[in-house]
């Protein structure tokens, strides 16, 4: 998938720096082309979630962003996430004191 088409799928207006931002987060991780392929469908289940796929600001990571409300949904998306990476062995970091997850790579 081209890095226009990522942006797009992920809700993104593409810009110069957001195809610069999206090639960098695929060099960084590990296995991009096994993780692309899981990608796109998580972040389009997620939504029903009010969460979502996205870019990271603070580093070359694609993030999972639990922004769900209510501690029930909150801890369903949590649980969807923790699936979803043990299913197709994709490792990921969670973020101190949130609901948030980079997606590392490929395990």
């Amino acid at each position: 998938m081209t890095n226009d088409a990522i942006l797009k799928q992920l809700d993104y207006t593409v810009t110069k720096s957001a195809l610069a931002q999206v090639e960098k987060v695929k060099n960084n991780t590990h296995g991009f082309d096994y993780v692309e392929k899981h990608l796109i469908t998580f972040h389009d289940q997620l939504k029903a979630h009010l969460s979502y796929v996205a870019l990271s600001s603070t580093k070359d990571f694609f993030k999972i962003k639990n922004d769900a409300k209510g501690e029930e949904m909150i801890k369903e998306v949590n649980d969807m996430v923790s699936h979803w990476s043990k299913k197709f062995k994709i490792a990921l970091e969670k973020v101190d004191d949130k609901h948030t997850y980079y997606i590392l790579g490929y395990k």
